[in-house]
């Protein structure tokens, strides 16, 4: 009798532990969805554009969660291209979320389910990432959730939206609401590099290699997604070489 209730008392705290995490993640989330909205929004006239429904243009965010991956796809369509060449584009605009996949892998503790991980990597974006690994410790796989919860649907109905306006708004309102997506990364990338002068130096650092590598001769004729996999490789190769984080004691 007593096994059992001390069972049920550990269930009921594990749930709402659970809880408290998922509020968490919504709670976070919400500046995430105003920018994803703002931007998924001129995103949505893009693809207004290219001949796609409100519907059809809610579907493909809600299943593409990705602004480059989508832009290229769309600029696919216009052009008439075959389908292996829509998915290749979009998997080569996409590869990087493997490299974020496997650094979130590694904030999860072993004990977290297949279907958690699987949930989790429906969804691994920018600004979620950086949500993810700001997270001390583990990272909860409901906090996750939680974020995804609010982030994903304020996506999905900013390009249906955006499809619906068409091309109502004039141009430099368009291009005026591109501006939150950077606005929205700096405001994730910002707070740990005051607490963390390594990680700041490496941020400085990635953004100089990145506009090195956009106007160097051989470098720049690479896309924007193979530039972001081999400097992120880099990067992260010699940070972890000459300045590995220091495991904490169980």
């Amino acid at each position: 009798m007593s096994e059992g209730i001390l069972r049920n008392a550990k269930k009921a705290s594990a749930g709402s532990e659970g809880l408290r995490q998922m509020r968490e993640g919504i709670r976070d989330a919400v500046p995430v969805m105003t920018g994803y909205f703002a931007v998924s929004f001129a995103l949505g006239i893009t693809m207004k554009r290219a001949g796609l429904t409100p519907w059809q243009g809610f579907w493909m965010s809600l299943l593409n969660n990705a602004s480059a991956g989508e832009y290229a796809g769309l600029a696919m369509i216009t052009a008439g291209a075959p389908i292996w060449e829509l998915a290749l584009m979009t998997l080569i605009a996409n590869a990087r979320y493997l490299l974020m996949s496997c650094a979130l892998s590694q904030k999860l503790a072993p004990k977290v389910s297949v279907g958690s991980r699987l949930a989790i990597g429906f969804d691994v974006t920018d600004e979620l990432f950086g949500l993810a690994v700001a997270r001390p410790g583990k990272l909860d796989p409901h906090y996750y959730c939680g974020a995804m919860l609010l982030a994903l649907p304020g996506w999905a109905l900013g390009t249906m939206t955006g499809v619906a306006a068409g091309q109502a708004l004039p141009q430099v309102l368009v291009d005026a609401l591109g501006v939150a997506l950077y606005g929205m990364f700096l405001a994730v990338i910002i707070p740990p590099c005051r607490k963390d002068r390594v990680l700041g130096g490496l941020v400085a650092l990635s953004f100089a290699a990145s506009f090195a590598c956009s106007v160097l001769p051989l470098l720049k004729t690479l896309s924007g997604g193979t530039r972001t996999i081999l400097l992120t490789v880099i990067l992260s190769a010699l940070a972890a070489w000459k300045m590995p984080v220091k495991e904490e004691n169980a």
